[in-house]
């Protein structure tokens, strides 16, 4: 598939998470096989540009491209100054955010709160797109069914955006009320697919090679996106594709595979975000990592408080030299204590 003038051969994508698609981390997922993904919402409001978050969000060094931006707000001016501040710190495709859920992005009538507001939603489109196209970048969005079930509005939407010249829709399949319950429904996917001559990326509970050839079979999208099933398993982005090419499976990580993709993570994350946030914000990732793993429960709590990288990677590394390097990982299923230990954090998709 293409976006403007990028052309994909690996139709598995990174979802942009808040709080998760850091550069270390799409760095990590670009390198275990992932053909393309998309940084964290960056705020389009230029008070907040400077921010050490934001700042953050917008660096890009060393990222492979296309470097792809997610933009966030509600005014259709901001957006279009937004999209070319990001296009001048190397943004190469803009994507824009009308689907995270959370209410204090609905609340300032951004994110998925746009979507009961179409004539804003064209505004915003047009803005963006005038802006972006005659700087050779192309614009995404990526969005949800509706507001509710009972106003489900994607295929509007997306029709929208392909007459005023966006290149590509992602789609999560499930409505903004839905937030992340129940099972993610395809059919609108599908529908709204069969219409649109643009690029349609198919979004929402992909966990697993078979589901996104399913997913990919059913809707006819051009992409899936991965999101949250690849939260301590970047890994799956590599088995998808292999499943996709071959219809067989890659064998799991051994427990030597994974040390060595966790620790290399950590280095990247704590030369990231320095000494006092990389400590903090890296549990949330060795969590994930660990928590469906036999004898991870009693280690888990003990990370908690370490205060230091050092600590804390040195207490990985005696953790893993319980478990011979060769052993292949065999994952437990995860209690609904375990789950509420360990994955307590909640982190918006958006």
């Amino acid at each position: 598939m293409r976006i403007g003038s990028w052309s994909f051969s690996n139709p598995v994508f990174v979802a942009p998470m808040a709080g998760v698609t850091d550069r270390p981390y799409r760095k990590l997922c670009k390198t275990l096989g992932a053909g393309y993904a998309v940084s964290e919402m960056a705020a389009s409001n230029p008070r907040l540009w400077e921010s050490v978050k934001t700042s953050r969000r917008l660096d890009h060094e060393g990222e492979i491209d296309p470097i792809a931006v997610q933009i966030a707000g509600s005014d259709p001016g901001m957006m279009a100054e937004a999209a070319v501040f990001n296009i001048g710190k190397g943004a190469r495709i803009i994507d824009i955010n009308m689907g995270c859920p959370v209410k204090k992005v609905c609340n300032v009538a951004s994110g998925s709160a746009l979507l009961r507001d179409e004539k804003r939603v064209s505004d915003i489109l047009r803005s963006v797109v005038a802006a972006c196209h005659p700087l050779g970048v192309p614009v995404t969005l990526k969005t949800r069914t509706g507001w509710d079930r009972n106003t489900r509005n994607a295929l509007r939407i997306g029709l929208l955006a392909q007459d005023i010249g966006v290149d590509a829709l992602i789609l999560h399949g499930r409505t903004r009320c839905d937030m992340y319950q129940g099972e993610a429904e395809y059919d609108t996917i599908r529908d709204v697919k069969q219409a649109l001559d643009i690029p349609v990326v198919a979004n929402g509970d992909i966990d697993s090679p078979e589901k996104a050839r399913y997913v990919l079979d059913y809707t006819g999208a051009d992409a899936i996106m991965v999101g949250r099933a690849a939260q301590g398993r970047p890994w799956i982005f590599r088995e998808i594709s292999h499943y996709l090419q071959t219809g067989t499976h890659l064998p799991p990580p051994t427990y030597g595979e994974l040390r060595d993709c966790l620790l290399d993570h950590l280095e990247d994350h704590y030369r990231f975000y320095g000494e006092y946030t990389g400590v903090r914000s890296a549990r949330k990732h060795i969590g994930w990592y660990l928590a469906d793993l036999p004898d991870a429960q009693d280690f888990l709590p003990h990370i908690k408080q370490l205060d230091s990288t050092h600590e804390q990677t040195r207490a990985i590394e005696q953790w893993f030299d319980r478990h011979p390097r060769s052993a292949a990982m065999v994952a437990q299923p995860v209690t609904s204590a375990m789950a509420a230990g360990h994955r307590h954090i909640q982190l918006h998709a958006s």
